[in-house]
């Protein structure tokens, strides 16, 4: 059923601050979307990255592979902030008690 109204609009903008990358997504993270939102954090070279995932609608599988490619890019230096969808997601995936993961 249609609920009116606009999709989410998808958008993964950067800011680097020294070492420290700050990269906010917003709207939906799906397959069309997942890997701008892998190659926008991979852009800057940083040694710490915060993907701020709050203002994020809707996450799929290959947001979620895209999370874990991060991880691995970024061992121990990887901070998410999830919104409640994402956390959710997370939570069903079994990748809910990550390090990397921060409260909703």
């Amino acid at each position: 059923m249609d609920q009116g109204g606009a999709p989410p609009v998808f958008s993964a903008s950067a800011e680097i601050d020294g070492d420290h990358l700050q990269v906010v997504v917003t709207g939906e993270v799906d397959m069309a979307t997942a890997d701008t939102m892998l190659q926008t954090a991979l852009r800057e070279p940083a040694e710490r990255i915060v993907l701020d995932l709050r203002a994020v609608t809707f996450f799929d599988s290959a947001a979620i592979h895209a999370l874990v490619r991060l991880a691995q890019q970024f061992p121990g230096t990887l901070t998410v902030l999830p919104s409640r969808q994402v956390r959710r997601v997370l939570d069903i995936s079994g990748l809910g008690d990550q390090g990397w993961l921060r409260p909703a």
